[in-house]
């Protein structure tokens, strides 16, 4: 139990996860910019924001991230690519976590 010097009493947060400290409002801030640039389909429509959720196949993700990451290594050795390092890497940020959320999906579609 936590007491406060105003007297008011709270619970231990040990054990609880710490979004505030593992997450950075910077990075998921630039990370929603980059999403949103990329909602607009060919024809002037915009995507929903969470249509990636509907689903999309692994081995899109990994052929995706992949270039990305060739890209990123790019950068890192200093080499020219298309797109600069934050769009980048929010794009290896994006195949991460869509690939991640198919796992996670399967797993909880499959006890």
């Amino acid at each position: 139990m936590r007491k406060f010097t105003s007297g008011a009493t709270r619970d231990a947060d040990q054990g609880k996860l710490a979004y505030e400290g593992f997450l950075s409002p910077l990075v998921l801030e630039r990370f929603a910019q980059y999403m949103h640039r990329h909602r607009t389909l060919p024809d002037g429509s915009l995507r929903t924001a969470d249509n990636w959720q509907k689903g999309i196949p692994k081995p899109v993700y990994m052929d995706s991230a992949l270039r990305h990451v060739m890209d990123w290594w790019k950068i890192h050795r200093k080499l020219p690519v298309k797109d600069g390092i934050e769009d980048v890497l929010c794009a290896v940020i994006f195949n991460a976590m869509g690939y991640l959320y198919e796992i996670l999906k399967r797993k909880k579609e499959t006890p």
